[in-house]
């Protein structure tokens, strides 16, 4: 664990010795000296938000094209489980590309690869074009936390990187609540396919603030010696390579792979499947979604900001980081259970405040998950484990589509998802504990 006298704040380390003026901020830039961690943490928010505005367009344009394209539940199911499938492949490929070519230029990669996915979906006239739009933006699209948990890696020290983790991971929820907003007025104004054109050219402008804020902090004009004393605060390990074959036999990885593949497909189900059930069940339409949508993930925000912070914080006041994070993923799980009746409640707000309460424990459980990888492997591993890990998810994302859509077109009922939904996270935080009960570092051998 670090020792106290290494969390202070960066503001309260010595000052930069004489002679590191160019490792100075610029005046426009003094807001942050000292700081510009988290100026890095904000980008990546963005780019999570905007990664999470493509995933939404297609749930909530769910009705209007079932009805232009005469699809069925299982139809919809099938494109689905396209977008899991490419972004199960794409884990792998895209943990292997960032920790091979860097975080700056991997990111890059991932982001016009999906934004022109994103873009394509407007070129669709069929099942099997939206199929294969959908399947090209999972792909790419699987590239955003490998990346993103990798900068956290670089960039903050164990005891910030719950916190940082929160931070950018609300921005799944700012693009759900955005989205929402954004789709259905481009949509009534213009049609359905400006929706994905419009939401898929807001990539290119993130990647002109990606390209100027993101380097490595050894290589950062605006980080201060002493900001950077603070984020190398922890024992540093050599950097060497580690093939994944040297990953997949730990229990660590498995740990964090089992947790992915029994959480992350609730998140697809309530990104694919609540819009439809707000219209389904409580006849709510296009134009009436946005606000019920937005009060979800607004307080899933809440609960992504919160889960990191819980655990930062009891690391702060010298708790191990074993009990830290699974004391805040206990928290998060158990705020998940209620949900499983949400599919009784008649009250409309009723249900969105359950669903609401059952994401924002998604988001803090998935929160401090994101960071194990960080917390067990060394940095020049953490982008692979993501990815494997990411992958996992995608799989059971898969699963999860043909379940809900074949459930939905047998019964009509969302009684069996919600239930899923509602006991997922207690067994992933039984099976990680059982798998890594001291999320010990794994002892991996590196290359020569």
């Amino acid at each position: 664990m670090v020792q106290n006298d290494s969390t202070a704040p960066s503001s309260q380390l010595p000052a930069p010795a004489a002679g590191a003026s160019d490792a100075r901020p610029r005046p426009l830039f003094s807001l942050f000296a000292g700081q510009f961690r988290w100026v890095i943490c904000a980008v990546l928010l963005f780019g999570v938000t905007k990664n999470y505005m493509d995933r939404q367009v297609l749930g909530i344009l769910k009705d209007t094209l079932q009805h232009h394209f005469g699809w069925d539940e299982i139809d919809y199911g099938n494109i689905v489980f396209a977008f899991e499938a490419a972004y199960a492949a794409g884990m792998l490929a895209m943990g292997w590309l960032v920790d091979r070519v860097g975080t700056r230029v991997g990111y890059t990669i991932a982001m016009t690869f999906w934004s022109l996915a994103a873009m394509a979906h407007a070129l669709a006239g069929s099942l099997g074009g939206f199929i294969a739009a959908r399947a090209a933006l999972g792909f790419g699209e699987a590239g955003v936390f490998p990346a993103s948990m990798k900068a956290v890696s670089e960039w903050f020290p164990k005891k910030e990187r719950a916190l940082a983790t929160g931070i950018f991971n609300a921005g799944t929820n700012f693009g759900a609540i955005l989205a929402p907003l954004i789709v259905p007025w481009i949509t009534e104004r213009l049609g359905w396919r400006w929706a994905f054109l419009f939401i898929g050219a807001l990539g290119f402008l993130w990647l002109v603030l990606w390209l100027w804020a993101y380097r490595k902090p050894e290589e950062h004009p605006r980080v201060t010696p002493a900001e950077l004393r603070y984020i190398r605060s922890d024992p540093q390990e050599p950097a060497t390579k580690i093939p994944w074959k040297r990953l997949f036999p730990h229990r660590q990885t498995w740990a964090f792979v089992l947790g992915k593949f029994l959480t992350d497909p609730i998140w697809w189900f309530y990104l694919f499947w609540v819009p439809d059930f707000l219209q389904r069940v409580h006849g709510l339409n296009l134009m009436q979604l946005a606000l019920p949508i937005a009060v979800i993930y607004v307080i899933s925000d809440v609960g992504s900001v919160a889960g990191g912070w819980i655990s930062s914080a009891l690391i702060a006041r010298g708790r191990s980081v074993n009990a830290s994070r699974k004391f805040a993923m206990l928290i998060c799980a158990l705020s998940v259970v209620p949900i499983v009746f949400a599919y009784r409640v008649t009250d409309t707000w009723t249900a969105v405040l359950l669903i609401g309460v059952a994401a924002a424990g998604h988001q803090g459980f998935s929160a401090n998950l994101f960071t194990l990888p960080s917390d067990m492997f060394p940095g020049e591993a953490v982008a692979s484990v993501v990815g494997i890990g990411g992958m996992a998810g995608a799989v059971g994302g898969m699963l999860i589509a043909e379940i809900v859509g074949y459930v939905l077109q047998w019964t009509g009922s969302y009684m069996i998802p919600f239930f899923i939904a509602g006991s997922a996270y207690l067994v992933a935080l039984l099976v990680i504990h059982l798998l890594a009960p001291q999320l010990e570092p794994a002892r991996i051998v590196r290359q020569p």
